[in-house]
Parts: C-alpha cells; sequence; structure tokens
C-alpha cells in the first residue's frame, strides 16, 4: 500500500509541473519567451553611410562603439558620397551620413532636416604611381603628358571635384583614361598596374602603403576637402547614431583619423 502511494506521487509531481508549464505558456509571458523578447530588444544596429575613403578609419570606430555596446552591430555602407547622398534622398535606412564634401552633405540636409552637420575631418590629394612609378612621375605637370595614363575621380564626386580644383589651381589640363565613381576605385587602378598615375587622397596613399608611393604636390592645398558628418532625422537606431557621432568627434576618434593621415577641422 505504501509502494502505490508513492508510486502515484513520483507520477503525481512531473505531470503537475507540466500542467505548469502549461498554464505558464496559456498566460502568454513563459520565462524563455521573455529572455527570448529581451534578448531581441537588445540586438540593435546603427546605419552608418560614410565616403569610401573613411573605409578603414570608420571600420575601426565601428568595432570600437560594438565593444562599448554589447548587442549592437554598426553596418557600415561605404562609397561615393554623391551616390550615398542621393540613396538617403531616395529612402535608404541610414541613421548617420559622413560625407567627403560639404556640397554632398547638403544634398541631404536640403532634403531633410539632419542633426548638425559638424566638420569633423580634412583631406587633400596626393599623387598615387605604382611602386617602381614606370612613367616616372615626380610632380602635378607630369600628368598633362599623352603618355602617362592617369585616373581621376569623375568630377561629380568629391574626389573628382578636388582634383579639378587642384588641376585649376595649377593651371593645368590633364586627359585621364579613365573616371572612377569613388576614391578606392580610383587607387585600385593604381594598384593593379592599369594606369600610371591618379588622384587620390592623402589617406588613402597611407592605406595602400607598400602598394603604391605618393607623391605631394602644393596646389593640393588649394582643394582640401572638410568632411561633415550628421545623424540623419529621427534615425532609427536613435540615441545610438548620437553616440556613434560623439564617438567620431572624441578625442580617441580624433587620434583614429590623425593617424590615418586626415587633418584635424
Amino acid at each position: 500500500m505504501v509502494f502505490r502511494r508513492l508510486s502515484r506521487w513520483a507520477i503525481a509531481v512531473p505531470v503537475a509541473l507540466v500542467l505548469a508549464g502549461l498554464s505558464g505558456c496559456g498566460s502568454g509571458e513563459p520565462a524563455t519567451s521573455s529572455t527570448s523578447t529581451s534578448a531581441a530588444a537588445g540586438a540593435k544596429e546603427v546605419n552608418v553611410f560614410a565616403a569610401a575613403s573613411l573605409t578603414e578609419t570608420f571600420t575601426e570606430l565601428g568595432k570600437t562603439f560594438e565593444a562599448a555596446h554589447p548587442g549592437v552591430t554598426v553596418k557600415f555602407n561605404f562609397g561615393s558620397s554623391a551616390t550615398l547622398a542621393q540613396q538617403i534622398v531616395q529612402g535608404a535606412p541610414a541613421d548617420v551620413f559622413a560625407a567627403a564634401s560639404p556640397a554632398t552633405m547638403k544634398t541631404v540636409t536640403d532634403a531633410s532636416p539632419a542633426s548638425g552637420p559638424t566638420t569633423f575631418a580634412r583631406n587633400k590629394l596626393e599623387i598615387a604611381v605604382p611602386k617602381d612609378n614606370p612613367a616616372k612621375v615626380a610632380e602635378l605637370k607630369d600628368l598633362t603628358d599623352p603618355r602617362v595614363k592617369v585616373a581621376l575621380c569623375a568630377e561629380q564626386v568629391p574626389c573628382g571635384a578636388a582634383a579639378v580644383k587642384a588641376l585649376d589651381a595649377a593651371g593645368l589640363k590633364v586627359t585621364p583614361v579613365t573616371l572612377e565613381q569613388d576614391v578606392k576605385a580610383t587607387l585600385t587602378k593604381v594598384e593593379l598596374g592599369e594606369v600610371d598615375a591618379a588622384l587620390v587622397y592623402t589617406t588613402d596613399v597611407i592605406a595602400a602603403a607598400g602598394k603604391v608611393q605618393g607623391i605631394a604636390f602644393p596646389e593640393a592645398g588649394k582643394a582640401i576637402n572638410d568632411y561633415p558628418i550628421a545623424t540623419l532625422a529621427k534615425p532609427p537606431a536613435g540615441d545610438l547614431a548620437e553616440q556613434f557621432v560623439d564617438l567620431v568627434l572624441s578625442r580617441q576618434g580624433k587620434d583614429v583619423l590623425t593617424k590615418a593621415g586626415f587633418e584635424a577641422p
């Protein structure tokens, strides 16, 4: 008789636990669901649209930001500032925009309100040539030689507009063999040996250390690009977007940018 009672108790306990669990599910808030919902709520993204020349520095700052904000992912869209601006105006989901010129930033701010923008860095051009410099380029006027194959950024993008300013300041005309849509694509032409020279940013020459060599020229000082950054109106990431901008503007952010060759504004 005692054995039978114990057996019934042994069976009743797990049954009761199962029923309790089912009852909990019926309430709509089981512990596992609550934990899962909390984790999902903490998994956030910050979408940053940034000029191609910021690829290395912003990637580094993105890792720093993620380390300080567990559960947050910084997603980057790097490219021509002009192209990015058009994407944003057309409704692309961006929280932060960092442009390589005030003109491309204005395209965005004219279309919708933005917080800022604030200039956080400056950049200037250099002549990039292959490591062995086969065309023996030494100065800006060497790019006018028809035997020298030159790559430039398209005029509507910041690095192309800067190249036009620098060449105008020097009173020179260069006929490029190719016009690229962003500075990274322009530099790649040099790295692959497809051209003898290109006008790119100093920061891109530094980032490609060992693959190309850079040649400074005085007229570059007359075509310096300011880099503005802004959070967009009511960004989906909310305060996180502003916190990312704060990191870029912080001492730590400035140190990363300066190390990469950017100048302080």
